[in-house]
């Protein structure tokens, strides 16, 4: 009986970031109400920050309104962990110019994001 099932060895399960290979990151997404330049460069270097500190890769997108991104490892077979997660939530609703904090669970970075 012949099976669908697709066999990939180490090789091309690591080349493709399958199965053990997998890399996880979120999505964050929040309103940004600034007043001033000086609440954006503050919340921006200290966001910078964080981000360097647990060495994580952020692509941003947003406008004048909202800010939204991808957090994932800067490592190159890294994971976004929960604790990273926690960290990226937790520094969002500690700023007094960010609203409507969401931050996703865990997923795929490659094949479900």
């Amino acid at each position: 009986i012949m099976s669908n099932t697709i066999v990939r060895n180490r090789r091309q399960r690591k080349k493709l970031y399958l199965e053990e290979f997998a890399i996880l990151g979120f999505e964050f997404s929040c309103k940004i109400n600034l007043d001033s330049d000086e609440q954006y460069e503050s919340f921006f270097d200290s966001f910078a920050d964080l981000i360097d500190q647990r060495n994580l890769f952020v692509g941003i997108d947003g406008d004048d309104s909202t800010f939204e991104g991808f957090v994932s490892s800067g490592d190159r077979y890294g994971s976004a962990t929960e604790g990273d997660r926690k960290a990226i939530e937790d520094a969002l609703n500690a700023q007094d110019i960010i609203s409507d904090v969401n931050v996703g669970k865990l997923v795929d970075a490659f094949y479900e994001a």
